[in-house]
C-alpha cells in the first residue's frame, strides 16, 4: 500500500492522506492534478476501479501505524485528550478512555465505535491510586496487552487559587501536587510493568510551556509540570533498554470546546496571547495530538527523553 500525501488549501487542519492499492505513477498523477480550485476531487478511474483508495466509512482514516495498538489515554473526556483519543483511533489504534468525568469519556468512547473505532471508557481519580491500578488493568484486560500511554490528567480547579509562593494556601499547593504530579507517578507505575511485559511500548505526558517559562503566578503548576519532564527522563533512561520511550508534549495556550464556550474565540486574554505568539493562531486540540500519536506510532520509537513545545514558537529552545 503506497501513501500519498496530497497538498490541500490552508483551511484545512490536516493534509489529506490518500491510501493507494495500485502502484502506477498515472494514479498518483491525476490525484495531485485534480487539486484545483481549493477542492479535491477523485479522478473518476480511481473512483470507480478496484485499485482506487481504500473506503472507509465513518473515521477518517489517516494512515495504519497505530494498527492492532492498544494504547490509554488518561484524561480524555474533553479537551487535549478527547481530541488525542479520536486521532489514535483514526490512525487504527484500539483506545481506553480512562477519565474522571466518567460521561464525557464515555461519550468519546461511544463516537469513535460510531465511526467504526474500537474504544471503551472507565473511571479514574489520579489522587486515588487503586482507582488508577484498576483503569490501567482495564485496559490491559479488555485489549489484551498494552502498546501505549498518553498520560494527560490534571486539577485545572486549582489554577485559579495558584497564586505565588507566599500568598499561596499550602492545601492548593498539595492538591496540584498530588494530581499533576503523584498522580502521574501512579500512572507510570501502574503501565510500566505492561509495556515491558510487552517488549516496549510509549509513553506520553503532558507538561506545559509553564515549565520552561519563568512566571509570577502558578507556582505549584509549574514545579509540577517541571516535574513530569524529570519523571519522563527518568523513565526514559532506566526503561529505554526494555523498549519503552517516553517523552512530554509541552503544549501552549490551546483553545478547547470549553474554553470556547466560556471565552468566545477573541476574548481579550486570547488577542493578548495571539500578539505573543510568532503564529497566525492560537493553539488547537488537534495539534498535540497529532503529535502524540507520532510519538506513540513507530515513527516516533527512537525519540525518548525529549520535551515537545507545540505552542506555535512561543518558546524556542
Amino acid at each position: 500500500m503506497k501513501l500519498l500525501q496530497v497538498a490541500k488549501p490552508a483551511d484545512y487542519r490536516e493534509p489529506c492522506m490518500i491510501h493507494c492499492r495500485s502502484s502506477h505513477a498515472e494514479i498518483c498523477s491525476s490525484v495531485l492534478a485534480c487539486v484545483l480550485g481549493g477542492t479535491l476531487a477523485w479522478p473518476k478511474h480511481i473512483e470507480e476501479g478496484s485499485n482506487g483508495p481504500t473506503q472507509t466509512k465513518g473515521l477518517r482514516m489517516l494512515g495504519e501505524r497505530l494498527a492492532g495498538k492498544a494504547i490509554i489515554v488518561v484524561g480524555s473526556g474533553t479537551g487535549i485528550g478527547a481530541a488525542t483519543s479520536r486521532r489514535l483511533a483514526e490512525e487504527g489504534a484500539k483506545v481506553c478512555l480512562a477519565d474522571i468525568n466518567l460521561p464525557a469519556a464515555e461519550n468519546v468512547a461511544e463516537e469513535i465505535r460510531s465511526k467504526g473505532g474500537e474504544a471503551f471508557a472507565t473511571l479514574v481519580d489520579l489522587a486515588d491510586e487503586a482507582l488508577v491500578k484498576s483503569a490501567f488493568d482495564k485496559a490491559a484486560e479488555q485489549f489484551g496487552k498494552l502498546d501505549g500511554a498518553h498520560i494527560n490528567g490534571a486539577d485545572m480547579a486549582t489554577l485559579v487559587k495558584d497564586t505565588d509562593i507566599l500568598d499561596e494556601p499550602m492545601a492548593v499547593f498539595d492538591r496540584t501536587m498530588q494530581v499533576n504530579l503523584r498522580g502521574h507517578v501512579l500512572c507510570t507505575r501502574a503501565v510500566l510493568p505492561y509495556l515491558i511485559a510487552n517488549g516496549g511500548g510509549g509513553l506520553v505526558y503532558t507538561s506545559s510551556g509553564a515549565a520552561h517559562a519563568g512566571e509570577p503566578v502558578r507556582p505549584a503548576y509549574a514545579i509540577a509540570k517541571s516535574g513530569l519532564m524529570a519523571l519522563m527522563r527518568h523513565v526514559a533512561s532506566a526503561w529505554g533498554k526494555s523498549g519503552v520511550t517516553a517523552n512530554c508534549v509541552a503544549p501552549g495556550l490551546t483553545i478547547t470546546e470549553s474554553m470556547k464556550e466560556r471565552n468566545g474565540t477573541k476574548s481579550d486574554f486570547q488577542v493578548a496571547m495571539l500578539e505573543k505568539t510568532p503564529s497566525v493562531r492560537l493553539g488547537r486540540p488537534e495539534d498535540i495530538a497529532g503529535v502524540v500519536a507520532m510519538l506513540l506510532s513507530e515513527d516516533g520509537r527512537w525519540i525518548n527523553g525529549q520535551s515537545y513545545n507545540v505552542d506555535g514558537g512561543v518558546i524556542m529552545i
